[in-house]
Parts: structure tokens; sequence; C-alpha cells
């Protein structure tokens, strides 16, 4: 990294240098091709004012799941969303095969089943949401999918909560979003639509929602009925809802920590992470980098600024790290030049979720981590956090009708989905009648 601060070149004016090479830094919102064999159903299976059921994927599937299905929302709103142009939010592997492109529009959503799903007797069905830059898989069935240090630690489990849940005979579903970073209004959508298929397959009349980071955001906005007007107001059909994880008071660790995080994402700097960014201009090896498709204003990541936050009058800034205070602020640094976390402020969705509240017949549960040791990753360590997310944004009740408990447990962001006290406590708030 200390290459990018040598030689800097006088700053920019309106004329932008051209673009560098590509090397990915591992985590931050965290494969092989199997072909699998495909049963294409009729349009016609469609549930009525609701998502159409495009394709089933029954043979060949791979991390235990034994029926994966692709749904179509048919509401008309939900479309296709940008992708960086060079692919590091493409699907990959199997879930570029179940949604057909590497691309997919975001009226698009894969329903993945678990064993035991239509067994008799199995309680009420689960399913399971994951965050922003994961999927079904390495969410929820296989942590070691995107190799060492993907779980937030080094060595990854080949099972997860999946399995667990499965193996005790619960009915589990998965949701997998066609955009690792999409739009929380589609996001909150395609949950509803999920939901109703789950109750649809398993003639139950509600759901157990367990939902993680973003998608623990989304979630509680289906919960809440925040949403357009093309939208799906709650419908009366979570049990309990078990947010892991969430930003339930938002979050701001992208511009708590200078340059850090930007040089993980500049393609000049050798950077391919998948996550919006504060800097619209950086230095990479001497020379100034325009890259406004980075910021959280781009449409390739339109769902991360609804989650911003302030927290800088509860925990104090990182001023140690290379432009600390124009990064947060806005202004033109030593190296880099940012808009600041003022000017995307009017994107957030915090304070109108918090507003809008979870009614009082959700049971609602937070779980949360407090071990910030994420592998090969920049903590956040300005405050108590799981390394990603304050425990006081995750643990905060606010807006919440009937918070059943909230537990903290010591994991990090990204074991949170499949470390053993996670699941542990995850299991037990389903079990509880």
């Amino acid at each position: 990294m200390s290459n990018s601060f040598q030689a800097v070149r006088r700053r920019p004016s309106s004329a932008a240098p051209p673009a560098g090479g590509c090397r990915r830094l591992l985590l931050f919102f965290a494969a092989a091709f199997i072909a699998v064999a495909a049963e294409a159903l009729p349009a016609s299976q469609a549930l009525a004012g609701g998502p159409v059921l495009e394709q089933t994927f029954t043979t060949g599937i791979a991390n235990g799941w034994v029926r994966v299905e692709r749904w179509r929302d048919s509401g008309g709103a939900l479309a296709q969303e940008s992708f960086p142009a060079d692919g590091r939010g493409d699907q990959t592997g199997q879930r570029a095969t179940f949604f057909g492109s590497a691309r997919p529009s975001s009226d698009r959503f894969l329903l993945y089943y678990a064993p035991g799903w239509d067994a008799a007797g199995g309680g009420t069905p689960v399913l399971l949401v994951h965050g922003a830059n994961q999927d079904a898989d390495l969410a929820w069935a296989n942590p070691n999918e995107a190799g060492d240090y993907g779980c937030g630690v080094q060595f990854c489990p080949t099972s997860g909560l999946m399995q667990a849940l499965s193996n005790s005979g619960h009915r589990v579903f998965a949701i997998s979003f066609a955009h690792k970073n999409g739009d929380g209004y589609f996001w909150a959508e395609a949950i509803a639509d999920a939901i109703e298929v789950v109750k649809n397959a398993t003639g139950a009349a509600t759901v157990d929602v367990v939902a993680w980071s973003k998608g623990a955001f989304n979630a509680r906005m289906y919960a809440s009925s925040l949403r357009q007007a093309w939208g799906t107001a709650y419908r009366g059909d979570i049990d309990k809802l078990i947010l892991v994880g969430g930003p339930n008071k938002g979050i701001d660790i992208a511009f708590r920590h200078g340059i850090t995080y930007s040089i993980a994402v500049y393609p000049a700097c050798g950077g391919g992470s998948n996550g919006a960014i504060p800097h619209d201009w950086l230095v990479c090896f001497g020379f100034w980098s325009h890259g406004p498709e980075w910021t959280p204003s781009s449409a390739l990541y339109p769902g991360t600024a609804q989650m911003f936050r302030r927290w800088d009058s509860v925990y104090g800034l990182a001023t140690l790290e290379q432009d600390w205070w124009t990064t947060y602020y806005g202004g033109w640094g030593f190296v880099s030049h940012s808009a600041g976390i003022g000017a995307y402020l009017s994107l957030s969705l915090v304070d109108d979720l918090r507003n809008a509240g979870v009614p009082a017949s959700v049971r609602t549960y937070l779980l949360c981590g407090s071990s910030p040791d994420i592998g090969h990753f920049h903590n956040e360590h300005t405050g108590p956090s799981d390394g990603l997310i304050f425990i006081a944004s995750c643990s905060d009740t606010g807006g919440i009708g009937n918070l059943s408990a909230d537990v903290t447990v010591p994991l990090n962001h990204l074991e949170l989905g499949w470390g053993a006290a996670a699941v542990q406590q995850i299991a037990a708030w389903l079990d509880a009648p």
C-alpha cells in the first residue's frame, strides 16, 4: 500500500488519468462451475398476483441443497441493475447457471430448498436471507466456498446453518439475490415474494426469517412496510424475525478509516473488492485516478447508502489513518478526494426504517458479534464492534415493537452465520414455542 503514496503528482482539475490494473483483496462484504440438470416449468405456474416460477433444478446441486427454483417478480417495478464492468459483482458458479446469467435482472431471485423441507411436523418453515456480497451457498451451506478467510477466519467449515437446522428437523429455505449490493427496496420485495413461495410450498401461514447483515436491514424493511408505492405491504406472515449482525442504527465504517478501504476497491491501486467507498479521486502509485463509479451514489451499489448513518458523535474517527478528516467530512486530502458522508445521507433509510417500526406481532431477536477480528480485513476499531458493525447499532431496539431477545456472542461479523455460538443461539430461538 505504501507505493500509493510515492511521487504524488499534481492534483487533478477536470481531466482524469487512465485507470490501472486489478487485484482482489480477500473480503469485505465477502466455485467451480458445475453442470446442473434443469427441468423447465411452464410460466402458468405462478402464484396469483405474485412471483412466477421460471425454472426448477433438482439434480447435481452443490452444498447439500435438494432443489433450487428461479422465480420472477411479476410486479414490473424490479429491473436490471448495473454491475461493475470488470466482473467483480457477477454471479459465479452454480448461481450463474441457475440465474441463466452472470448479471441477472433484479426481478429474479433463487429459492433454495434444504433436505426435509417437505417433512411433516417440521414446525414453522425457516427462510434464510443472506447479506451483501454473499449468496445462499456461501452464507448458509458452505462458508468455505470463498476459500481461506472467506468466512472471517483462516480455516472455514464446509457446512453451515442450513445443515444444522435441517438436521434438527426444521424446514429450511434460502433466498439468493440477483445483485450483490442491490437496492434495498428490491431486496425487500424479493423477500416478500420468497415468503409467499415458502408459504405456498409448505401450507404454512407464517414463516420464521433469519436474516444477516444487509439482508437483515432489508427483511426488516418488508416487516415494517417501508416500501415504494409499488411495493408489497407487510402481510402478517412472519412469526419470528432473527436479525443477525444487522445495521439497525446504520453504518459509517467506509468513511471512518481514511483511504484504507478505497485502496482495496480502486483498480488503479490494484484493488478488486466489491463495495462502495468514499473517494471519487485517489492517488494510486503516484498518479491521480478518478473513480466516481465506486462511490455510494453510483448505480453499482444502490443498497449501500440506504444503510448510512453518522456515528462520529458517539465514537471518534481513526485520526492516524491517511486523509481521515476529508474522507469523513468531505474535501481534498493529501492523496484523495471525498464528498463526505453528509453528501449521501439523503439516500439513507435508517431513520425511516426505525420510525416505520416492526409490528408487535413479529417476535424480533437481535444477534450481534463482539469480536473485531475478521481475517485479512481492516476491522472497525474505533468502538466496540464485530469488525464491521458497531454493537450499539446491531443491538439498537428503536422501532422494534416486540423485542424477544438481544444477545451478543464473541464472534466477528462473518462468523455470525456459521459460528457455533451463533448457530446454537439461532436454533434455540427457533425451537422456542
